[in-house]
């Protein structure tokens, strides 16, 4: 199968290994991926915060780059979510019925990556091998916008030497929200500091989820404990192997 690859802003700024990882996963398991280099932001930022109009500028190019393509994979639920559920809305808002036709055809070719794997392919063993003890956080696009609860959570059942170790409170939001962090910071850091309690609690080594803005708010927290314990992109634990760790 034909894939497209579509990396989100955090991604691509900050966390390029996972967009690598997704290739890698994909291409083990018999896929072709091709990147459109033409691809911006999706405009979530932009449309959290109420700047519309700049996100109607952002929806349009991103049909343009991504309505020829087949299968679109991105390993962020919550730039999923935006272009699957805010984009239809925000087209049936400005009552433009060929935006209407374009955001809704568009949307059923876009998958978040576990999403796809389990779902679409029917893959829940990817041939993964990570002998470390993990937690998985639920983002809250996953659960509440993309309905997707097990997908996760299934492929880190067939990861070969992994321990999963169930979160305590998992769908509870770690504060992040995008913007949300920075203009509600001290309720966000409340949110965290549950968060970070409950992860503490597991024992685990690993904190993983399907996203990389909640990975990167939990990350923040547990460098500043100290404690040793990290936060890692569902990906990157899918694309590592045995003979990978022996290299």
């Amino acid at each position: 199968m034909q894939v497209s690859l579509f990396i989100s802003c955090f991604n691509d700024t900050l966390f390029p290994q996972t967009g690598q990882a997704v290739v890698s996963v994909l291409e083990r398991l018999g896929h072709s991926v091709d990147f459109p280099m033409e691809q911006t932001c999706c405009g979530q930022m932009h449309l959290n915060s109420g700047y519309r109009d700049e996100t109607v500028g952002l929806m349009r190019r991103f049909l343009d780059v991504f309505e020829p393509c087949d299968v679109i994979v991105c390993p962020s639920s919550s730039c999923v979510s935006t272009v699957r559920t805010s984009y239809p809305r925000l087209a049936r808002e400005m009552g433009d019925a060929e935006l209407i036709r374009r955001t809704d055809a568009l949307a059923g070719k876009v998958f978040e990556f576990s999403e796809f794997l389990v779902r679409k392919l029917g893959v829940e063993d990817v041939g993964a091998y990570y002998p470390h003890r993990v937690t998985y956080h639920p983002t809250c696009n996953s659960l509440r916008a993309l309905k997707i609860t097990d997908a996760a959570l299934a492929l880190l059942r067939n990861v070969r030497g992994l321990e999963l170790i169930e979160l305590p409170k998992s769908e509870e939001c770690c504060g992040f929200g995008g913007t949300f962090a920075v203009k509600n910071a001290d309720t966000s850091i409340a949110m965290l500091t549950d968060k970070l309690a409950n992860i503490r609690s597991t024992q685990a080594e690993v904190c993983t989820a399907v996203d990389n803005s909640c990975l990167m708010h939990i990350a923040g927290g547990l460098s500043r404990e100290r404690s040793g314990r990290r936060a890692l992109h569902l990906a990157e634990i899918l694309a590592s192997t045995e003979e990978g760790m022996r290299q």
